[in-house]
C-alpha cells in the first residue's frame, strides 16, 4: 500500500512525538515488572482491538468500501485511541485500569461502527 505524502509526514510527526516523549515514561523496573507492563492483557487487549480495526480499513479500501481519505481518518482515530492508551499506561506505572479500558473500548467501538465489516 502506498501512502500519500501527507500521511507519511503525519507518521513521522507522531513518531517523533513518541520518541521524543519516551525517555520521560522510563522507569526503573525489573526485567518481570517490564514484562508485566508492556503485556498487561487489559493494554493487550485494547492494543489488539486498534490493529484488527487497521487490517479491517486496508480490507475495505481493497474492496472499494472505503475511499482513502476515509481510510486515513479512521486510523487516526485509531492512532489517537491507541496513543491515549500509551498515555494512560505510563501514568499509571504501566497498565490500565478497569475504567480507562471500558472507556477506550467505547472509543474503538465508535470506530468500529464507522469502519463496517
Amino acid at each position: 500500500m502506498r501512502l500519500s505524502p501527507r500521511t507519511t509526514s503525519l507518521l513521522l510527526i507522531g513518531l517523533t512525538a513518541l520518541a521524543a516523549a519516551a525517555p520521560g515514561m522510563a522507569r526503573d523496573v525489573s526485567h518481570r515488572d517490564q514484562h508485566f507492563q508492556n503485556h498487561h492483557p487489559r493494554r493487550d487487549q485494547v492494543l489488539d482491538r486498534t490493529q484488527l480495526q487497521n487490517r479491517r480499513i486496508t480490507r475495505q479500501v481493497r474492496e472499494g468500501e472505503l475511499n482513502h481519505a476515509q481510510a486515513h481518518r479512521m486510523r487516526a482515530n485509531d492512532a489517537r485511541i491507541a496513543g491515549r492508551e500509551q498515555y494512560l499506561a505510563g501514568k499509571n506505572g504501566g497498565y490500565i485500569t478497569k475504567r480507562q479500558q471500558a472507556n477506550l473500548n467505547k472509543r474503538l467501538n465508535a470506530n468500529s461502527k464507522r469502519i463496517g465489516h
